[in-house]
């Protein structure tokens, strides 16, 4: 695994998104996720994603899944496209994958059901940020935001090392909102808020107040950092 391999640019999307939905898991850009594929459908979407462009997108089944989990239940309009970092098939035939979140998507139109896996026509969802919005800004608010997140996580001095090595590098505003967001143990609805929200600013305002709240609660984060890109 390298960077040229997980590099991303958005004209390497076709625009149809292979559906892996799940209900309890949010993805986010920027971060690595580890899965293991097993089900006969979705083994069939990884191996045709890894013969072709390596892309499958992590969507979020809406509730009331489960009565038709076997068939086509509702899916949140916003998923997570994803990258194929790496694999391992095991000896069963199932995939041990670590897969690396590059865009967020709109899900539009669901094509005919001729595979045994899920297709969404999707676009694209490029992060925004106000047009008045100056550099000094930006960097106002990621102090704030990781200052914030050091307040919500169990004091252990490693962990705040690495957080503030996330200042001192090369990482956007939207990346290190996306970071926190994944890694913060915040509610399933308010992740998937912050997941179909482009605008920057508005995602940070959010966790900035939801990150205030369960630092007075003594709400503790998972571990941290998670495995995350800045790709």
């Amino acid at each position: 695994m390298n960077e040229d391999s997980l590099a991303f640019s958005p004209d390497q999307f076709s625009g149809l998104a292979r559906l892996f939905p799940l209900p309890n898991l949010v993805m986010f850009p920027h971060v690595m996720q580890a899965m293991h594929i097993f089900e006969p459908r979705y083994r069939s979407m990884f191996e045709e994603a890894v013969s072709d462009d390596k892309l499958i997108a992590l969507g979020v089944l809406s509730p009331g899944w489960e009565v038709d989990y076997e068939g086509r239940p509702t899916l949140e309009s916003t998923a997570c496209l994803c990258r194929i970092a790496t694999y391992q098939q095991t000896p069963e035939g199932t995939y041990n994958v670590l897969l690396l979140g590059v865009r967020r998507i709109q899900l539009r139109d669901e094509l005919p059901p001729t595979k045994p896996f899920r297709v969404v026509e999707a676009g694209i969802i490029e992060d925004e940020l106000p047009p008045q919005f100056s550099d000094q800004n930006v960097s106002v608010m990621q102090q704030q935001l990781l200052a914030a997140f050091k307040r919500s996580i169990p004091k252990m001095p490693t962990s705040y090392d690495q957080i503030d090595e996330l200042l001192g590098s090369q990482i956007t505003l939207g990346m290190l909102a996306d970071i926190v967001a994944y890694t913060a143990e915040l509610t399933l609805g308010i992740k998937l808020s912050l997941l179909k929200t482009s605008n920057v600013y508005d995602r940070v305002q959010v966790l900035l107040d939801v990150l205030g709240k369960s630092s007075q609660a003594g709400v503790a984060s998972r571990t941290f950092p998670p495995a995350f890109s800045v790709n």
